[in-house]
C-alpha cells in the first residue's frame, strides 16, 4: 500500500466519497486540498493545508473520515494530520437543533447575498474564511469569541453575514447582526426616558434582543470607544452570552490590543477566542474578484485584460472600490453610447475615482508601484538590500523598464532605488535585457507593466 500511484488512487477515491456527503463549500474548504502522503499497516497520514485543518477535521469530522475510508480500503486505519510546517521541523456534523426557540418575525439583520460560496478567498483571506466556516458549524464550542479584524473594504462585514446565514439555513438558533452603532443607540434609549418614566419595560426589550439570542455579532466595535456607558452594558451582555455557551463574532477595523480606549476587562475578553486578521488581497486575489464581480452580475460586457489589469493594480487595498470600479466603468460605457470598454476608456471613467494619490507623478516611482504590487511585496522591498530571489528578480525588471522605457540615466534610477550604485543597475539591465531574449514567461511579466503605463511607446 505504500506505493505512491496506490496512495493516490486511494485518496482520490476517499474523496469522490466525501464529497458526495459534504455541500461544496464544506469540501472545499476541509477536503479538496488535503493528500495521503503515507500508509502503513496501522495508520494514514493525511497532508494538510493548515494547522486549523488538523483540530477541526479531528473534533468534527473524524467519523465520517474513518468510515469513509474504511469503506475504500476494507480496513481500519488510525489518522494522523500533518501541514507543511510539521513536516519541516461519518460524524457529519449534527447540527443542533437545540438553542432559543426561533420566531418568524424575529430580525436578524442578515443579508442573504453574503455566503461563503461567494466570498472569495486567497492567500490574505483563506485562514479567516476557514474559521469563520468552523465556527458556523459549530457556534459556541470551536472560537468563542471570534474577533475578525482587518481595514475597512476587505470582507469582514460579508464573512459576519456569511456566518448568520449559515447558522440559519442549518439549525433553529436565532441569530443577531448589529452594527455597534445600533447596539449603543439601543442601550441609549434606556435612558432617554423622563425622570419619572418607569423603563423597565425598554431594559426588558433590550436584554431580549441581545441576551436571548444563540449568536451575537457586533460590527465595528471600534465605535464603542467613544460610548464609555454602553461598555458597560456590552461588558454585561457578552458575560452573560459567553457564560450560556452562546457565540459572540466581533469584527474591528484594529486588533484588540490597538483599541486603546476599550476597557481592558473588554479587550482581555476579546482574546479569550481567536483573533483572525485580514489582510489587503494580493493580485491574484484582486484579479479573482474582478473577474467574479464581472460574471455574478450578469455583466455581459467585454472586459479585455488589460482593463482587468488596470483596476487591478490601482485599487489594491478595498474591495468594495475594486468592485464599484466595474460598475463605474459599466455605467460610463453605456453613457458613452454603448462603447467598447478599452483602456482608455477606463482611464477616463476612473480618473477621479482612484484619487490622486494612486498614480505617482514620479514615472520611477509608478514603476515601482505596479511592481510591488504585482509581486505582492513593498516599494520599500525594492529600495531595499534584500537578496531573496521574490525581491531581487523584481527589483531587476523594474529597472530594466525604468532604463528601456522611461530612458532614465543609470544614476538617477539607482538614486530612486535606495541609492544603488549605477553598476548595479546596469548589471540588472543587462541580465534581464538577455534574459528576456529567450524567456516566454519574463516578456508576459514586463508586458503586464507595460499595459499599465499607458504613456510609454512600447
Amino acid at each position: 500500500m505504500g506505493d505512491t500511484v496506490d496512495i493516490n488512487s486511494i485518496w482520490n477515491s476517499f474523496l469522490e466519497k466525501i464529497q458526495a456527503n459534504l455541500t461544496p463549500v464544506l469540501y472545499d474548504m476541509w477536503f479538496s486540498e488535503t493528500k495521503l502522503i503515507e500508509l502503513n499497516e496501522e495508520c494514514a497520514k493525511i497532508l494538510v493545508p493548515m494547522s486549523l485543518h488538523k483540530k477541526h477535521l479531528r473534533e468534527n469530522y473524524i467519523d465520517l473520515i474513518e468510515k469513509t475510508f474504511t469503506d475504500v480500503t476494507g480496513s481500519i486505519f488510525k489518522f494522523e494530520f500533518v501541514t507543511e510546517d510539521d513536516i519541516n521541523n461519518e460524524t457529519i456534523i449534527d447540527i443542533d437543533e437545540m438553542g432559543v426557540p426561533e420566531n418568524k418575525n424575529w430580525q436578524s439583520n442578515l443579508d442573504p447575498k453574503y455566503t461563503f460560496e461567494n466570498f472569495i478567498s486567497g492567500a490574505s483571506n483563506k485562514f479567516a474564511k476557514a474559521t469563520a466556516l468552523a465556527v458556523a458549524e459549530q457556534p459556541g464550542s470551536m472560537y468563542n469569541p471570534l474577533f475578525i479584524y482587518g481595514k475597512s473594504g476587505l470582507g469582514k462585514t460579508h464573512l459576519m453575514h456569511a456566518i448568520g446565514n449559515y447558522i440559519k439555513e442549518n439549525s433553529r438558533k436565532k441569530v443577531l447582526y448589529v452594527t455597534t452603532d445600533t447596539f449603543v443607540n439601543d442601550f441609549l434609549k434606556i435612558y432617554r426616558k423622563n425622570e419619572g418614566d418607569n423603563n423597565f419595560e425598554t431594559i426588558d426589550t433590550f436584554k431580549e434582543k441581545y441576551r436571548n439570542v444563540d449568536v451575537l455579532m457586533i460590527d465595528d466595535i471600534q465605535y464603542l470607544e467613544i460610548a464609555h456607558k454602553t461598555q458597560q452594558e456590552f461588558f454585561n451582555t457578552f458575560n452573560d452570552l459567553y457564560t450560556n455557551n452562546k457565540q459572540i463574532v466581533i469584527a474591528s477595523d484594529r486588533s484588540p490590543d490597538d483599541l486603546k480606549k476599550l476597557e481592558e476587562r473588554l479587550r482581555t475578553r476579546f482574546v479569550w477566542g481567536l483573533i483572525v486578521d485580514i489582510l489587503p488581497p494580493d493580485y491574484q486575489l484582486r484579479m479573482n474578484i474582478i473577474d467574479n464581480k464581472i460574471s455574478s452580475n450578469n455583466m455581459n460586457t467585454f472586459f479585455p485584460l488589460d482593463v482587468k489589469e488596470y483596476i487591478a493594480n490601482n485599487c489594491t487595498s478595498d474591495i468594495r472600490k475594486l468592485e464599484g470600479a466595474i460598475t463605474r466603468i459599466i455605467a460610463y460605457a453605456a453613457i458613452m453610447n454603448g462603447s467598447d470598454i478599452t483602456l482608455d476608456l477606463a482611464m477616463d471613467a476612473l480618473k477621479d475615482y482612484f484619487g490622486t494619490t494612486t498614480i505617482s507623478k514620479n514615472k520611477i516611482e509608478q514603476v515601482q508601484q505596479i511592481i510591488a504590487n504585482n509581486y505582492n511585496i513593498s516599494v520599500e522591498d525594492l529600495k531595499g538590500k534584500r537578496k531573496s530571489n521574490d525581491i531581487t528578480i523584481p527589483r531587476q525588471i523594474a529597472m530594466y523598464i525604468c532604463r528601456i522605457y522611461l530612458k532614465e540615466s543609470l544614476p538617477r534610477i539607482g538614486s530612486e532605488f535606495g541609492g544603488k550604485d549605477h553598476t548595479t543597475v546596469m548589471h540588472a539591465v543587462n541580465k534581464i535585457k538577455k534574459e528576456a531574449e529567450t524567456n516566454d514567461e519574463l516578456n508576459i511579466e514586463i508586458n503586464k507593466v507595460l499595459n499599465q503605463l499607458p504613456w510609454i511607446n512600447k
